[in-house]
């Protein structure tokens, strides 16, 4: 959690860590603008935009800062009671400011850090299991379904691109 910043800039997010920046773009304002709700089922546009960016800035400090997307056991559950709040929020929060749902979200991270380590040298001896194991999937087959369907070729393709590339 060293050097990790969270700051709300124009009801964005800047997240720093250890150098790298990342933009959290979508904002309240374009959530609402495209938002469809049915009008029996509470969204985080009902929500107080205060509690929408309080849920939002503790989801990005626990699984970019802390690197919670690296527990294989992760579950909404579990980040939900590590942030003190309940797993409706958190859920309705993800939806609404990042596009996507909850596992979506976490193997982004799973699927950012998998990429990063393949295109690296020093991890080029390391078996595919340990690496899927290393970023928090639970198994091989998960990490080769997710990662095909984010990078559009599976783990070992990208791996020799990078090396290939160097």
């Amino acid at each position: 959690m060293k050097n990790l910043q969270v700051c709300r800039k124009r009801r964005k997010f800047v997240v720093e860590n250890s150098g790298t920046t990342i933009l959290v773009q979508r904002t309240m304002e374009d959530f609402r603008k495209n938002q469809k709700n049915d009008g029996h089922k509470k969204s985080a546009g009902q929500m107080k935009p205060q509690m929408v960016d309080e849920i939002k800035g503790k989801v990005l400090d626990a699984v970019v800062g802390q690197k919670m997307y690296r527990d294989s056991n992760l579950s909404a559950q579990k980040l939900s009671e590590a942030l003190g709040t309940n797993t409706r929020y958190v859920s309705l929060v993800i939806n609404a400011e990042f596009g996507m749902n909850y596992s979506t979200f976490i193997n982004t991270y799973r699927i950012e850090e998998a990429k990063r380590l393949l295109a690296d040298p020093r991890y080029r001896m390391v078996k595919m299991e340990e690496l899927c194991k290393m970023v928090g999937f639970a198994n091989r087959q998960s990490f080769y379904v997710s990662f095909i369907k984010m990078v559009g070729m599976t783990p070992r393709e990208y791996k020799l691109k990078c090396l290939n590339d160097r």
